[in-house]
């Protein structure tokens, strides 16, 4: 009898864990998702400021059409939105593109002194810093969630669920990466 809440004992332990460890899954998903949902929030603030500040531009720098038509095409593609590896891409692709614009605006003097084009640049500055914040809680949540999903005996779970890795949402650029190069002689 005695041996018999034993074993009853230790399933209701082991079902217990396993109910724990997949509610645990389950809410390291969740966070993934909810990250994500923070950077897709942030791209479409990115987004939407895009055709005011281009119109700011266009008056004063009318010859730059190419420029102009590759930015509204990333904003197409990053409103689309797409998987992670897709958004990270067109993310960096609408970095390079922006700052390609502002190096354009550096060139008009009036441009920069116009009020209206200095708050936009401005929220966009702003947006920049919330895409990156989020971008980090995103990458933390995937990486804890990863590592759940790699861990024993977690993992076992994990793989009976059809739980798969999340992807991060990183720079895309090798050379943003790259460690720069001091080199402290004379010459």
């Amino acid at each position: 009898m005695t041996i018999g809440y034993i074993i009853l004992g230790l399933i209701v332990v082991v079902v217990g864990y396993l109910i724990a460890v997949y509610n645990s899954l389950v809410s390291n998903k969740n966070m993934v998702g909810e990250g994500w949902s923070g950077i897709d929030v942030q791209l479409r603030r990115r987004s939407d400021l895009i055709p005011n500040l281009i119109e700011t531009v266009k008056g004063y720098a009318s010859h730059e059409d190419k420029l102009f038509r590759d930015i509204a095409e990333l904003r197409a593609k990053s409103i689309a939105g797409g998987s992670v590896a897709d958004q990270s891409a067109t993310g960096q692709a609408m970095s390079v593109a922006m700052g390609r614009l502002f190096a354009i605006a550096e060139a008009y003097p009036e441009l920069k002194a116009d009020a209206n084009f200095r708050d936009l640049q401005d929220k966009l500055s702003g947006i920049e810093d919330e895409i990156q914040l989020s971008r980090r809680y995103y990458n933390g949540t995937v990486r804890n969630f990863n590592t759940k999903i790699e861990s024993f005996p977690s993992n076992l779970i994990a793989n009976n669920f059809h739980f798969t890795k999340a992807d991060f949402f990183d720079i895309g650029d090798a050379a943003a990466r790259a460690v720069p190069t001091v080199d402290f002689k004379q010459r």
